[in-house]
């Protein structure tokens, strides 16, 4: 059976290039799945023609706003709009739980305390311990990006197919064992040759390449600098909307 990924969103946290923030929908079968959910990820998903009730779960890199940030809109349309009555499954690092509540708070007091028509179960994933969400098993190694709790690399198998995500990370050899024989690895690249903590640059990427393992690299996160270049990049650079059929 195919599994399909389809690109909603590969920007970065300040909307870069006009890219929504990262979000990727995996589909296979009756599954449907999203992989992180930024703050602009139900519009990306309106655009893409996904119906969020479709939606069976949501897993989680890290706790920053542009990963995860979607969560309170998603679980509120969920109840007034899509008329959700499906279990909804939200996994990712320790500490996911109180934050998304923290979120919807935040955003729309008295949110996260108010009766729905389906229920919501998390999910929070030990590193370097497969997971199963759903039919999907999730392996987490934990990398180098600071947001209060710990952040994850994911290595997600379904159907026959792996699918690998960095996340956001300065580089560790945490992703080779992440990225190994992956039929996808996306990856993020937020600055082309610069050094920043928590982010990998480009050429730190490219140096790297042939280390991974993986049967194809798909840049994602791309900041300015980046993006400014993508005619000399030697890895394919992903761009919303992109579907890819493993």
């Amino acid at each position: 059976m195919a599994v399909v990924l389809t690109v909603l969103g590969c920007g970065d946290a300040f909307g870069s290039g006009g890219r929504f923030q990262t979000c990727f929908a995996i589909e296979a079968g009756d599954t449907r799945v999203l992989l992180d959910c930024g703050a602009s990820s139900l519009v990306a998903m309106r655009q893409a023609g996904l119906e969020p009730r479709a939606v069976d779960a949501i897993i989680l890199t890290h706790l920053h706003g542009d990963h995860f940030g979607g969560l309170p809109f998603f679980i509120l349309d969920a109840q007034f709009v899509s008329e959700r009555t499906a279990p909804l499954t939200i996994a990712g690092p320790p500490g996911t739980e109180s934050r998304v509540l923290q979120a919807m708070e935040t955003f729309f007091p008295g949110s996260s305390r108010s009766p729905r028509t389906f229920e919501t179960r998390y999910v929070e994933m030990p590193a370097m311990r497969p997971t199963m969400v759903g039919v999907v098993q999730v392996t987490p190694a934990e990398v180098r990006h600071g947001n209060g709790m710990p952040a994850y690399a994911l290595r997600l198998e379904l159907e026959g197919r792996t699918i690998s995500y960095s996340g956001d990370t300065e580089w560790t050899d945490t992703l080779l064992p992440i990225a190994r024989d992956a039929d996808l690895f996306i990856c993020e690249a937020s600055v082309f040759d610069k050094r920043v903590k928590g982010h990998i640059a480009y050429t730190t990427l490219l140096a790297r390449r042939e280390a991974l393992g993986c049967r194809r690299l798909l840049l994602t996160h791309m900041g300015p600098d980046v993006l400014a270049r993508l005619e000399e990049l030697e890895i394919d650079a992903a761009t919303d909307g992109q579907v890819i059929t493993l």
